[in-house]
């Protein structure tokens, strides 16, 4: 899960977009984001680690909560304080060379990431229309770039993100599948970890996939265009909070729908066709539409911000006029970056890897290049001369350092298993 506002966008009459909402209008919009936000590479990652380890990550996957809420909250309070981007801070506070480390993470995850999107998107239009998903991966590429240089992503949003909210239908799932109730409760409130390649890797994944850069970069540079007061601060977290927990619940009854359905018969998920079949307790005939429309509509919902997300950091990096509002004659570089990250997303995703395999994939790149770019939010979060008075708590910043040393840590065990595996071949 990714708590994703919608890109900014222009009238493209010279004038910007009204202001959205504030946060006391808006407050519970966070729920709403955080059922939708079960993008592709989410969803996929889970159908794997249910398929392959049943639910021995369930703790894992509720433990994912509490970190989503330290680092958004984390990556909030830099944007409102700060009113920059995380790429911009970490320039001013420790140079070019840690900016360009940090550019460098993200926009290898984005690419990869933007190309499993692509792809899981193209594999949903392909369980809908019968026509392979090779031949989409291009079209949403085009349609992407098309939307965010000319069109209004924010209207199309809002719709997308209800289609999304499908996914919902995995809580019903999950009680019809009848699982192992207490099965489920040992794996998801007794910690259980072992060194199995399956376990290693979806744990990584799982932890790539939620708590990935571009999330909280992201939220650092919508919060630094809509500039809230300080004061607001707080609410603005507790609805994100409320979302997370929202999402994360989803997560778990994903993880226990395609357990139940899935792992206890040792199917490994390897097409979105299978993964759909964890849905047809509720949805019966209908599951591959189910899930094949919720896919899409998560897919739509992610991809212009992957990619937009992609340009601002680099626009951040080397001074670039950076604005989803601007017409692309004035902020040329800008748009450029955006379509080239797009292309080459789209050159991976029609170079023959399974969606599914290269939407988990993708969660695991994330979770190798994490821990750099979490590790610098941190010093800039506890950085007098970029906060300033308002630097986060001591508290909340030992919190931070828990989180990025786990997924440090994972990253670590999953690269010595691989180098092994590799030597031992």
């Amino acid at each position: 899960m990714r708590r994703r506002r919608a890109p900014q966008f222009a009238s493209r009459r010279g004038r910007a977009a009204p202001p959205g909402p504030s946060p006391q209008q808006s407050f519970g919009a966070g729920i709403v984001a955080g059922a939708s936000d079960n993008d592709p590479t989410t969803v996929a990652t889970l159908a794997v680690i249910g398929s392959t380890t049943t639910y021995e990550l369930g703790w894992l996957t509720l433990l994912v909560i509490p970190m989503l809420v330290v680092i958004q909250a984390i990556a909030a309070q830099v944007g409102t304080v700060t009113k920059k981007g995380l790429e911009d801070c970490v320039r001013s506070a420790y140079g070019r060379f840690w900016a360009f480390a940090a550019l460098a993470a993200l926009l290898v995850v984005n690419v990869l990431t933007l190309a499993a999107d692509l792809e899981g998107g193209s594999a949903a239009v392909e369980m809908l229309t019968g026509i392979a998903y090779r031949w989409w991966v291009a079209p949403l590429g085009v349609l992407t770039i098309v939307v965010l240089v000319f069109g209004n992503y924010r209207t199309i949003e809002r719709v997308l993100r209800y289609l999304a909210l499908l996914f919902l239908t995995y809580v019903g799932a999950a009680f019809l599948a009848r699982p192992d109730w207490g099965a489920v409760l040992h794996g998801s409130f007794v910690p259980h970890f072992d060194l199995k390649p399956a376990t290693v890797a979806g744990a990584l994944a799982l932890l790539g996939t939620t708590l990935t850069a571009y999330a909280y970069v992201w939220e650092t540079i919508e919060l630094s265009e809509e500039k809230p007061r300080l004061r607001q601060l707080g609410l603005v977290q507790v609805d994100a909070a409320l979302g997370i927990v929202v999402a994360g619940l989803t997560f778990w009854f994903i993880l226990i729908a395609t357990g139940a359905t899935l792992g206890v018969h040792h199917t490994t998920v390897e097409t979105a066709q299978q993964a759909a079949q964890a849905l047809a307790p509720i949805a019966g005939k209908y599951a591959s539409l189910v899930f094949a429309v919720g896919l899409l509509g998560s897919a739509l919902v992610a991809i212009p911000v992957i990619a937009g997300t992609s340009a601002y950091v680099a626009a951040e990096m080397f001074g670039w006029r950076r604005s989803l509002d601007a017409s692309f004659d004035r902020a040329r570089a800008f748009y450029l970056t955006l379509g080239g990250c797009v292309v080459a997303a789209v050159l991976i995703g029609v170079a023959g890897v399974a969606p599914i395999k290269l939407l988990f994939m993708s969660g695991i790149a994330g979770g190798i290049a994490t821990p750099l770019t979490m590790a610098l939010m941190l010093l800039v979060a506890r950085n007098h001369r970029i906060m300033h008075q308002a630097r986060i708590a001591p508290w909340l910043a030992a919190s931070g350092w828990c989180v990025t040393l786990l997924v440090g840590l994972a990253t670590v065990v999953y690269l010595v298993q691989t180098l092994r595996g590799s030597g031992g071949g």
